[in-house]
């Protein structure tokens, strides 16, 4: 009779957990697989900024990212695994931050700043401070302390795990800004001489110089099909809206992979700098324009309306920014540094 009971109970014990694990789960796909620690990190932020600090990250709000991890080898592209990631994003380690430009008094905006993430190992990579402040979708690069795999419903592929902290940067189509154990973030800004064209309103051509030398003068002609066209509120951190435009223009990383092809070293410490004849530029990393799995690309685009001179020229479009600020116009050159 016990020995009934007790078959009865321990069969409606594996009901009950099976109907519990059942309705227990979620709409979320991405909490299906245990979070994995991935250990402490310690972080100084240095460079062009007031005071250096060392991060407190336990006033830090914890953020998490999905990511579909791939690299460049000598074979091409390689599928790694899909992950998400939890950890602290470059926007809240930064946002207290008091900067201090070296090139503040000729160039105020912001614009034109980079940070410079290390590992402990020597490795590098290079953000803007646009795609960290200025993007419609925030908290996207962050550092990441733990890990959870996306494993796919029918085959079951666990995924390897990283086995340390690591930088994530979600956008990025190729994972090598992933830089693993990172231990200091350098804010710096693009401090060169460059000639103010004061007279000039616009150019309808400009210089493009990569890593020092000059390639082509790109001209209206050179925007050959295909052409994109994204419509946007344009709205300014300052002067705030600018109308509800369409910008119809060429990727410009169409046009700048006619000139060299990616690699690791590149993503990861590769600039791109805009400049305006009147000197208004931005810096981007070349990461960000040439490595983008969302789609927002950042255009190129020629307008020849002579009859509005303000409008008239080549300027970018970043389809990923929330501001217009580095909408640069009247550009002159378009200068490529490999770090």
């Amino acid at each position: 009779m016990n020995k009934t009971i007790y078959s009865s109970f321990i069969l409606l014990f594996f009901i009950c957990m099976q109907n519990f694990c059942v309705f227990s789960q979620t709409n979320d796909f991405y909490d299906d697989q245990p979070t994995i620690p991935l250990g402490d990190v310690q972080i100084k932020v240095e460079g062009e900024i007031e005071q250096p600090y060392h991060v407190d990250f336990t006033k830090l709000p914890l953020r998490s990212v999905i990511v579909k991890e791939a690299v460049l080898d000598s074979e091409g592209d390689h599928f790694i695994g899909a992950y998400r990631y939890d950890g602290y994003s470059l926007y809240d380690i930064l946002n207290e931050a008091v900067l201090k430009k070296a090139n503040q008094a000729e160039f105020p905006p912001v614009i034109d700043l980079f940070v410079e993430v290390e590992g402990v190992n020597g490795d590098k990579a290079i953000f803007s401070w646009g795609e960290i402040y200025y993007p419609i979708h925030r908290h996207e690069i962050i550092i990441a302390t733990q890990i959870s795999r996306i494993v796919p419903s029918k085959t079951k592929d666990y995924w390897p795990l990283p086995g340390s902290p690591r930088v994530v940067a979600a956008a990025d189509l190729h994972s090598h800004r992933y830089i693993e154990n990172p231990k200091s973030i350098k804010v710096r800004s693009w401090n060169r001489p460059f000639v103010k064209h004061e007279e000039a309103k616009f150019t309808n051509k400009i210089s493009l110089e990569i890593d020092g030398e000059k390639k082509m003068e790109i001209v209206p002609s050179s925007l050959k099909p295909p052409i994109s066209k994204y419509s946007t509120v344009f709205y300014g951190r300052g002067r705030g809206i600018h109308g509800i435009s369409t910008f119809e223009g060429k990727p410009l990383k169409n046009l700048l992979s006619t000139f060299f092809k990616i690699n690791p070293q590149i993503l990861m410490e590769g600039l791109l700098i805009v400049y305006g004849i009147d000197g208004y530029r931005s810096v981007f990393s070349c990461a960000e324009v040439m490595d983008r799995n969302d789609q927002e690309e950042i255009l190129l685009v020629f307008n020849d309306n002579l009859d509005n001179p303000e409008a008239a020229g080549f300027r970018i479009f970043p389809a990923c920014d929330f501001f217009s600020d580095r909408a640069v116009k009247a550009i002159e050159k378009i200068e490529v540094v490999f770090k």
